[in-house]
């Protein structure tokens, strides 16, 4: 996805993060920002499944997601790695649980993503204050309130991306951010 448009996206999914939150009473600035930073970066389906198993499989599920940070170039900095699948983790657990809890219900799975998604928030602010990061406090947010933020998600995709009943909700979203991005969000 080219830059400008991600920053169209980004842009788009403010206003709606803003005025979400604002109306539910879970406004706070900065998360607004994260919040809207996630649901950009996820609406390519390329991003959201970033991660692939050894043979290529796209991990879609929390445990294999989880799974594969173990698995991974023990070369690299293990604090650094684990942050970032942990911050993964907590996004994906977030949008998912947010933007497709039908989805994530279904599976049997809204419970177990609720709770990965706030321990990984959690544990990425443990990490950061390892390695002197700033930004931890809004992890720590995230993950105490992580319900109420993918309850509000939850409620942004009835408000502003509802489906018909029967149609593929996945589709539906992600034809509709394509047609933003085509008709150019910028304009909005």
């Amino acid at each position: 996805m080219k830059a400008r448009n991600l920053a169209s996206l980004h842009r788009f999914f403010r206003r709606l993060a803003e005025h979400t939150l604002a109306e539910l009473g879970l406004f706070d600035a900065q998360i607004v920002d994260y919040l809207a930073g996630v649901l950009a970066e996820f609406a390519h389906t390329d991003r959201l499944y970033r991660l692939r198993s050894a043979t290529g499989y796209r991990l879609d599920t929390v445990t294999e997601i989880l799974a594969t940070w173990r698995a991974d170039d023990p070369r690299a900095n293990p604090l650094l790695r684990q942050r970032a699948i942990r911050q993964y983790v907590g996004d994906y657990t977030l949008f998912m649980s947010g933007l497709f809890r039908s989805h994530v219900e279904r599976r049997g799975a809204l419970e177990l993503y609720l709770q990965t998604g706030s321990e990984s928030y959690w544990r990425v602010s443990e990490l950061d204050l390892a390695l002197y990061r700033t930004g931890f406090l809004m992890f720590q947010e995230l993950s105490k309130k992580f319900e109420y933020y993918s309850g509000a998600l939850d409620y942004m995709r009835k408000a502003h991306f509802a489906t018909s009943p029967g149609h593929d909700p996945f589709a539906h979203f992600l034809k509709q951010v394509e047609n933003l991005v085509r008709v150019g969000i910028s304009s909005n």
